[in-house]
């Protein structure tokens, strides 16, 4: 008899035991190969097993395996976030490195918090986000988030009047005016008491890969600033490249948020690292004020998990992966576009970059079905095909609204793309 497992898992739902990794694929233990069309969440930028990564950690844990960020800085953490601004064109911005896209929102936000208390406006403490949105699993990045099936649960430990919520980007207005849409609600909230307006330049989960029009985050950058709102660009997903540029606020033309929050891709899924941007002004504000952002994780600025973010990074610029992000990107986008002309129930398909996304529904109306499920559907049938997507629900109003992720390696071959096209093709044709 075998003995039960002793590890939590995140469902009753069975999963196979992944083994390894190679390229775009993973390899369970039964030999059975998968076509990682989502990158895991959005993660594994660089691909998978890259030894030159894993090297890199190895010489570091052997020189510097920790320090603690209230003590020490280190050559790796100080080499790091010099390239790290440079790649993103924030020159003179400030990296603040932890292990996870969670952790990073919640930095995020209490700098916000904490950079208006040290100006002298301490009734400054809402931060103004989006519906559907999703921002993280901790508390704070939850009660930021717009994402209905994911809060519910918890939404007893939230001040819902300190999170007001914009409503999603509409694909029918142009840019311009659909940003005029947060001067409503900063008026509403009374402007004087925002600290933030936070927003996924090209949404992840919630939404599968939505965008506003061009124009909107410039406008929203202008907005916030006539208020004295810091504007947080979550670039978590679509951030590092994936979306075809080194940040995806920037798709419509030159825009430059007061934080940046990076995450999944910064070290690929070799360990766990995020963090964020912060413009020099934030950073002067607050250190010119108290002397200390009054915040802090143990394991922020890991040395191990930095050492792997600058090789990544390496591997991002030697390959010119922000291109092939690019230009894989369109072929995939091109393809999606071909399924939903030969199936009915793929209403659109969107997206940037390698942050691509179907969204499904019912052909006879256009809109969403009533009740979720058919993206779980497409989904188990793409991995029985061999491909690994990302399946999602509630962007209509928190329950209805089914979609797929994709978001496969930037390192993705034109044949994997096709790979990729023909096993969902077989997907959405079994589910109808």
């Amino acid at each position: 008899m075998t003995h039960p497992s002793n590890v939590f898992y995140r469902s009753r739902q069975p999963s196979p035991t992944a083994v390894r990794g190679e390229g775009v694929y993973l390899f369970d233990a039964g030999g059975r190969r998968y076509l990682d069309g989502s990158s895991g969440a959005l993660v594994a930028n660089v691909g998978h097993g890259r030894a030159e990564v894993g090297e890199a950690m190895a010489r570091q844990a052997r020189e510097l395996p920790f320090v603690h960020g209230s003590q020490f800085t280190s050559p790796v953490l100080e080499e790091y976030a010099a390239r790290l601004v440079r790649f993103l064109g924030l020159p003179d911005y400030r990296f603040w490195a932890v292990s996870g896209g969670s952790e990073a929102n919640e930095s995020a936000i209490k700098l916000a918090r904490q950079y208006h208390v040290e100006r002298g406006e301490p009734g400054r403490y809402r931060v103004v986000t989006r519906v559907p949105s999703y921002h993280g699993a901790s508390l704070g990045a939850l009660a930021a988030s717009g994402m209905g099936a994911r809060r519910a649960l918890y939404a007893p430990l939230m001040n819902e009047a300190a999170w007001p919520k914009m409503p999603r980007p509409d694909p029918t207005l142009g840019g311009e005016d659909d940003a005029e849409r947060l001067r409503a609600v900063l008026e509403e909230a009374g402007p004087e008491t925002v600290a933030a307006f936070i927003a996924e330049p090209v949404v992840g989960a919630s939404d599968a890969a939505l965008a506003p029009n061009p124009g909107y985050h410039a406008r929203v950058a202008e907005i916030c600033r006539e208020y004295g709102v810091l504007f947080i660009a979550d670039e978590v997903m679509s951030g590092m490249g994936r979306c075809g540029t080194p940040l995806a606020v920037r798709l419509g033309g030159e825009v430059t948020p007061d934080i940046v929050v990076l995450g999944k891709g910064l070290a690929a899924g070799y360990a766990p690292l995020a963090g964020l941007a912060a413009s020099g002004e934030v950073y002067d504000t607050v250190m010119n004020g108290s002397g200390a952002f009054k915040h802090g994780f143990t394991y922020a600025g890991h040395p191990v998990s930095v050492a792997a973010g600058l090789s990544v990074l390496h591997i991002v610029e030697r390959e010119g992966l922000v291109e092939c992000a690019r230009v894989r990107g369109e072929r995939l986008l091109a393809g999606l576009r071909e399924l939903q002309a030969k199936h009915p129930g793929v209403l659109e398909a969107r997206g940037h970059g390698l942050l691509l996304g179907l969204v499904l529904g019912d052909p006879a109306t256009g809109r969403a079905f009533e009740t979720p499920g058919i993206a779980a559907r497409v989904a188990a049938a793409a991995l029985r095909r061999g491909l690994i997507t990302y399946p999602g629900s509630g962007a209509v109003d928190g329950t209805r609204g089914d979609h797929l992720l994709l978001g496969p390696p930037l390192t993705v071959t034109d044949g994997e793309v096709i790979e990729m096209l023909e096993a969902l093709d077989g997907a959405l044709g079994e589910v109808g």
